[in-house]
């Protein structure tokens, strides 16, 4: 799908990796389309950041779920990193990766060229849209077996709760006699009661990575796992 919309061969390519076909199929590409696609369709366009809203909060319910059947004997706080960790930007980019989100996004041609359907803040987003939408379309249900099949491998692959990723980057660095990493906004978007923050942190001679958030302190925190993220192989 392009600025201009997409084919319907591709809406049901795209739900069969999603595995769940719209029965109300405006509400998938609504929850595909960008702010930015106001520049194409007209001001009167409705993207998804209300579907967004939603899915986030879908999302966080049936993650808790998971969670509470899954670690029975495991306290409140332990339960409560792995969730931050399970909602969190990098891990929602993480599946729309893997369901390839990025073609289908309905975004202007600046965003498209700016690579802005890659960024991993509107792959989240995206992917907390499509969550919204499936809620709409086929309720709980139909959201819950989706994050529980996206979800699975990422609820299983930790044995322990994961760190705060601020505090986790900071350990990796000191432990390899490193400087402490360095967080700067380097924009921000959108309204004032709804802004978006894009935070860079770097760690000199290392590497360094860019994420969005709600917050600033979102920003960091989803900018700091992503640096994580690309770090690991490295040790």
């Amino acid at each position: 799908m392009n600025a201009a919309g997409g084919a319907h061969g591709e809406d049901a390519g795209l739900e069969q990796r999603l595995g769940h076909r719209f029965s109300n199929p405006t509400l998938l590409a609504l929850a595909l389309t960008h702010g930015s696609a106001r520049g194409v369709r007209g001001s009167s366009v409705v993207s998804n950041e209300r579907l967004e809203f939603l899915g986030d909060r879908v999302l966080g319910l049936v993650i808790a779920e998971l969670l509470y059947r899954r670690f029975a004997d495991e306290p409140e706080g332990g339960l409560a990193q792995r969730h931050a960790a399970l909602v969190s930007g990098p891990t929602l980019t993480r599946v729309a990766e893997r369901l390839h989100l990025s073609a289908s996004i309905v975004a202007s041609r600046s965003e498209r060229e700016a690579g802005g359907t890659r960024n991993p803040g509107m792959l989240a987003d995206t992917c907390e849209a499509i969550i919204g939408a499936m809620f709409l379309d086929g309720g709980l249900s139909a959201a819950a077996a989706f994050i529980e099949a996206q979800w699975s491998a990422f609820i299983s692959g930790v044995s322990t709760p994961p760190k705060d990723p601020k505090t986790a980057l900071q350990e990796w660095a000191q432990g390899r006699n490193l400087g402490l990493p360095n967080y700067r906004e380097v924009r921000r978007h959108g309204p004032a009661h709804a802004p978006e923050f894009w935070v860079e942190v770097a760690l000199p001679d290392v590497g360094a990575a860019i994420a969005t958030g709600a917050t600033k302190r979102a920003a960091e925190q989803a900018a700091a796992e992503e640096l994580l993220r690309r770090l690991e192989p490295a040790g």
